[in-house]
């Protein structure tokens, strides 16, 4: 049963086949396991495939019929990987690791490759156990994070920030996802926000993790200012991102550094093609 392939509604644009394509030098074979219901799509899956990708809208679904949950992916709701084991199916959550990976190599370039090469597909672990251990230390101080947005990806950033080491707060449109979702992990201590205190909150934050779907009311008006002494800013849309053009500039002349949301995907391949296959793939050629 060696087929690997994606699950998702649509997915017909998706980049995870040529991600995956380059990251094993076409070895495997992957497939979109197209379907609007989930429940085909999964019985697809455990047919006729060792692992799966899930996207949207069907990560919570996923979450719900894996037998063995651990770690982000139990705290999150949200699996985009689905692995078949002899003990059953594993829920695994590349967007957590993805986030470290991308944000972890902005800090110390050079070290995802490195920490691949020496210890292959688990790197991600032994890369979350760094960066917790040099964070502070690479700042001077307890930096912080402000993540926008707790769909299932900003869930597994926000998780991902906190892990580091980064204060972390969380926002979102809807208040009250924002207050379930830190109620019920008091051990982080996540402060939460309104979504209209977005600017004077992006102004403390040493990371911003964006993981709105569109561009905020009045996002045109963030200034140089706004961004001044930021280093970081991760997107997760990477198909139409809120920060282009004349923001983007802005942003940059501020001094800070843009992750785009193609980054944050090619390192979610780089630690789920891993998980899925066993294997470590070819980095290089997933960042091409």
């Amino acid at each position: 049963m060696p087929e690997f392939g994606l699950i998702g509604h649509p997915i017909e644009h998706s980049q995870s086949p040529g991600l995956f394509e380059a990251a094993y030098n076409g070895k495997y074979t992957y497939d979109l396991i197209r379907g609007e219901y989930f429940e085909e799509s999964y019985s697809k899956f455990l047919k006729g495939y060792r692992a799966v990708n899930v996207t949207a809208p069907f990560k919570e679904k996923a979450y719900a019929k894996a037998d063995i949950v651990s770690g982000p992916v139990a705290l999150t709701g949200a699996a985009n990987i689905l692995v078949n084991t002899p003990e059953g199916v594993k829920a695994y959550n590349s967007d957590f690791t993805g986030v470290i990976l991308t944000v972890t190599e902005a800090l110390f370039p050079g070290i995802v490759r490195e920490f691949y090469g020496t210890f292959g597909a688990k790197a991600h672990v032994k890369v979350h156990q760094f960066v917790r251990a040099q964070l502070e230390e690479r700042f001077g101080r307890r930096p912080a994070a402000l993540v926008a947005g707790l769909g299932g990806a900003g869930k597994a950033a926000a998780l991902a920030a906190a892990e580091m080491g980064f204060a972390t707060t969380v926002m979102n449109r809807t208040a009250a996802k924002a207050d379930q979702f830190v109620k019920g992990l008091p051990e982080y201590g996540f402060r939460v926000a309104p979504i209209e205190d977005f600017r004077e909150e992006l102004k403390r934050a040493d990371l911003l993790v964006y993981a709105l779907p569109a561009a905020l009311d009045r996002f045109s008006e963030l200034g140089p200012e706004d961004f001044a002494g930021k280093p970081f800013v991760l997107e997760a849309n990477y198909r139409d991102p809120a920060f282009s053009g004349l923001l983007l500039a802005r942003m940059l002349d501020a001094g800070a550094r843009y992750l785009p949301g193609r980054l944050w995907l090619v390192n979610q391949a780089v630690s789920g093609y891993s998980v899925m296959t066993g294997e470590t793939p070819d980095i290089d050629a997933l960042l091409q």
